[in-house]
């Protein structure tokens, strides 16, 4: 019964684990998210956090973070030097037009 729970469980895991995805783009309050993301500043996205964060990608679509996303990105942006040109790892899983954050990289 044990080896049946831990496998159960372990199945749960690793497939969870699967589902991840990474994406790359501009770390981007969503209050700013029309404006130039290279051009965006780090004062202003700290400025604006209460509209929360998310990713502009590469097509310039706009993905929204979920709460522990936000809570993240605005650790990441308050521990970093840089000021403009915000770039970003993130991982997680999408979740309709929202990622559920694991873990932000700014770079």
């Amino acid at each position: 019964m044990r080896r049946l729970v831990f496998c159960l469980g372990a199945g749960a895991l690793f497939s969870t684990l699967a589902l991840a995805e990474t994406w790359n783009g501009t770390l981007m309050d969503a209050m700013c998210k029309a404006k130039e993301p290279a051009a965006h500043t780090r004062k202003c996205a700290m400025g604006c956090a209460k509209s929360g964060f998310g990713l502009v990608l590469s097509d310039g679509k706009f993905v929204k973070f979920d709460e522990a996303g936000n809570t993240q990105a605005l650790a990441a942006l308050k521990a970093s030097s840089r000021e403009k040109d915000l770039k970003a790892t993130v991982e997680g899983t999408l979740d309709g037009d929202t990622i559920k954050v694991t873990s932000i990289q700014l770079h």
